[in-house]
């Protein structure tokens, strides 16, 4: 009820709607009216009450909660269903928590802070409150459970192309992150639950640092990560931010699932790939190769030029990519 009284006072602009024209709306009393509005204002909006005119809404909070994201949406079902908390551990857990109990694709779980928010390789990532994006989407692709790794390739396109659609440049650093003036902004971890030959559910958890200030890095990332907002000299609407990620999403992936062209997504982590052509670092268990980044295949793996001149195909997994002397140079 207190989002379709929420609904009614947005779609009135800057109107007054009476207690009672709203309680005549919905059958319920002026008092139920009067509670669900101080309900709202504690959520962080700001309604103005006039006697004998009613209520209007003149400020609405920064929330990503699912009535403030719908109206930048133009999805049939990413994000039609948000599942929104203030705070949690991880919206990663939440999600498979969830994803088991068979919650729809294209559900998405999202907090305004994690407290042990994931990181892939099982490092953690910083997600402090009302300052970032910190999503999960559940997705139940029909496909080859070997084709998922590239689900992640999509998700890295689709978050690119968004930041790009608010006028920032980004640039992949394959096969996970997104990066802004040399420094990350963006990381993406990918998850499946399934068997040899059946995909159960996968969880596509995507961090974005948007309204981070330089303060609020450990001083052991400072070096090579960043915000957007940092980076654009002013805050950004993460409201927006989401709404644009979720349907360039909701396109590229539908292209891989339904129409097996993973092309479109692979097309654009080349054009904005900040490995390619460059001398690199291939760091796994117990060793660090270096090698030059030559293209990504139509399977999404990086090919590389090792230094006995033999190309090599690597698949994301248990590796890291680094420049030959810092995170991406």
């Amino acid at each position: 009820m207190k989002e379709k009284i929420l609904h009614l006072l947005k779609n009135s602009g800057q109107e007054f709607l009476s207690g009672e024209d709203i309680s005549k709306e919905f059958g319920v009393t002026r008092a139920a009216i009067w509670k669900y509005i101080n309900s709202l204002k504690e959520d962080g909006y700001r309604i103005e009450s006039v006697s004998r005119k009613g209520y209007r809404i003149i400020e609405v909070p920064d929330s990503l909660t699912g009535e403030e994201v719908d109206e930048y949406l133009h999805t049939k079902y990413m994000g039609r269903n948000i599942v929104h908390f203030e705070t949690i551990d991880s919206t990663n857990t939440k999600a498979k928590e969830l994803a088991a109990g068979g919650q729809p694709e294209g559900t998405v779980i999202i907090s305004e802070e994690q407290t042990q928010g994931k990181g892939r390789l099982g490092r953690n990532w910083t997600s402090p409150k009302n300052k970032g994006i910190w999503m999960s989407i559940i997705l139940r692709p029909d496909i080859d459970p070997v084709k998922v790794c590239m689900v992640t390739q999509v998700a890295a396109a689709a978050a690119a192309k968004a930041i790009e659609e608010i006028g920032i440049k980004g640039y992949i650093k394959w096969p996970n992150d997104i990066v802004v003036e040399g420094k990350k902004v963006c990381g993406i971890l990918t998850e499946m639950s399934g068997e040899l030959d059946k995909i159960n559910y996968v969880i596509l958890g995507i961090g974005i640092n948007v309204n981070l200030e330089e303060k609020d890095f450990p001083e052991e990332l400072k070096d090579i990560a960043t915000s957007l907002k940092i980076e654009k000299g002013k805050s950004i609407n993460r409201k927006e931010l989401v709404g644009k990620i979720l349907n360039n999403f909701e396109n590229l992936y539908e292209s891989f699932v339904k129409e097996d062209d993973i092309e479109k997504s692979l097309d654009i982590c080349r054009e904005k790939s900040i490995l390619l052509g460059k001398e690199i670092q291939i760091i796994g268990r117990n060793e660090v190769r270096k090698a030059k980044a030559i293209t990504i295949d139509e399977e999404g793996r990086l090919v590389v030029r090792c230094q006995d001149g033999k190309e090599e195909k690597i698949i994301s997994g248990e590796v890291s990519i680094r420049g030959m002397y810092g995170y991406v140079d």
